[in-house]
């Protein structure tokens, strides 16, 4: 039987703890090739580079394990990598293990997930994960186990064509992690703000800032789940179409 081949990325770069703490669980079960961003490419979405050239460098080549930069966006990232450095088309594609939240509607912006998203739309099991800490220096460790369970059940069931998971750990500061649960996205937006400042020589500038607001009180929501100390589970889709609305308009 030949050995599962497994394509990893991120949006945090390929020198974060948690892209390192995925490929140390990765290589526990398959050949590994990893193509990720240079840099922190956080809120790339599903950003490609068309304006100039992508250039990917060296990091590392092992037995089992190839890791390579690229100074483009994850979605690059997963293009690029899959075309020319790997031997044939992955059998599982993952991503993160991301610094902070994607649950909710952070899946919209999120480089992370729009990787795990392109990796769907090429025809690969694709899984994305994240874990609620913000930290260079978070602790991946409790995270591991949840991630080696849904590694091994997606290479060996796979996921339904057009599917991604959405996968989000809570950061419990040392205490248990109560298990997983298969979530809905819960109905949440930001409210953005672009605070506006002044530099050292009097010009103005602008930064995001703004808060994170959800109404859903539902219990069958990933929001619920990381808010209980649980693992949420999102079976995310590439098709936006309002179904509801085009049922109701026809």
């Amino acid at each position: 039987m030949m050995t599962p081949l497994i394509f990893i990325t991120n949006d945090d770069g390929y020198y974060s703890k948690g892209i390192k703490a995925l490929i140390s669980v990765a290589r526990e079960v398959g050949d590994v090739v990893v193509v990720a961003p240079m840099m922190n490419s956080s809120g790339l979405a599903h950003s490609l580079t068309s304006s100039r050239p992508l250039r990917v460098h060296t990091i590392s080549e092992i037995e089992g394990c190839r890791i390579y930069a690229c100074d483009g966006t994850p979605v690059d990232c997963i293009k690029l990598g899959v075309e020319h450095f790997c031997q044939r088309k992955p059998d599982l594609l993952l991503s993160g293990i991301n610094h902070g939240s994607n649950s909710s509607i952070n899946v919209l912006y999120s480089g992370t997930m729009g990787a795990a998203i392109e990796g769907a739309v090429m025809g690969i099991p694709a899984v994305g994960f994240s874990l609620l800490n913000h930290s260079p220096e978070a602790d991946f460790g409790p995270s591991l186990p949840f991630v080696r369970q849904i590694v091994g059940k997606v290479l060996d069931k796979r996921l339904p064509e057009g599917v991604a998971l959405n996968v989000n750990i809570p950061d419990t500061r040392g205490e248990k992690i109560n298990g997983m649960r298969l979530c809905r996205q819960s109905k949440a937006q930001w409210l953005d703000s672009y605070e506006k400042r002044i530099d050292p020589q009097g010009r103005p500038y602008y930064w995001l800032t703004g808060r994170f607001e959800c109404e859903d009180v539902g219990e069958d929501t990933d929001q619920w789940a990381l808010e209980n100390g649980y693992v949420s589970v999102v079976p995310t889709t590439t098709d936006f179409t309002a179904y509801e609305v085009l049922r109701e308009w026809q």
